[in-house]
């Protein structure tokens, strides 16, 4: 697990375009697992700056993306679908038929998800990381090796996603469809980004703790390729 400390979010949005941006460059094909929430928005952002001034494709690239609420059309304008549309598909070439947002409520859906996945192999899984440690939308107590699946969100989750829902808890959903830390493992290549002291907690767990159900991303400590990119508040709690 390679972790690389960051003066601020500028900084941390540009080195982790870096690490995308030569994958892409290096093979125009890949496949890319995607996150939402507030830590990769400044990585999309550069993503984009890139493809309108130097005209880095993205039209044979698929991606996947971790998680969606459960509850909310896709139309919502709190759908990870629409927030995936508005932060970064809008804005570069991918044909919206190449890009996937799991959708559903059922164990059948969350099976069809995981089929789509194993015909494929994600060349890096870009996450962020939950004040709790969770990754995608796996909370703690999670099996490292549970694949796509139905989860009941936390209260703690449901809390920190709140400002995204005119700080009503209430109108957060309940639960989510997300791919399991065991389906995240499958990637070739992880690379996890967070911003804020609010995550010092959880980066100190994943990076120094002992692997444990939990704290989900513990689990990246078995993963073979792991690149950690932080701002200097959310490492401030690691001793190294």
């Amino acid at each position: 697990m390679e972790v690389i400390v960051c003066d601020n979010y500028e900084e941390l949005s540009l080195k982790a375009f870096e690490i995308m941006k030569k994958l892409v460059t290096e093979k125009p094909d890949a496949v890319l697992g995607l996150a939402t929430g507030s830590s990769p928005v400044g990585l999309y952002e550069n993503m984009i700056k890139d493809h309108k001034e130097n005209g880095t494709t993205y039209k044979d690239i698929t991606t996947y993306n971790l998680d969606e609420y459960v509850g909310l059309d896709r139309d919502d304008e709190q759908s990870y679908y629409t927030f995936m549309y508005e932060n970064l598909f809008s804005g570069i070439d991918v044909p919206l038929e190449n890009t996937h947002v799991p959708y559903g409520s059922t164990e059948k859906e969350c099976l069809e998800y995981e089929s789509q996945l194993e015909k494929v192999s994600v060349d890096i899984q870009l996450l962020g990381i939950g004040q709790n440690g969770h990754i995608g939308f796996n909370e703690p107590g999670t099996p490292f090796d549970e694949p796509t699946h139905i989860v009941t969100l936390t209260e703690n989750t449901r809390e920190a996603n709140a400002r995204f829902f005119e700080d009503d808890i209430n109108k957060v959903p309940t639960h989510a469809i997300t791919m399991g830390i065991g389906t995240i493992m499958k990637a070739k290549k992880v690379l996890l980004v967070a911003n804020g002291e609010n995550k010092a907690d959880a980066i100190h767990d994943m990076v120094e703790g002992e692997p444990s159900v939990d704290c989900a991303a513990s689990a990246l400590q078995n993963h073979p390729d792991v690149v950690v990119i932080v701002d200097k508040a959310a490492a401030s709690k690691l001793s190294n």
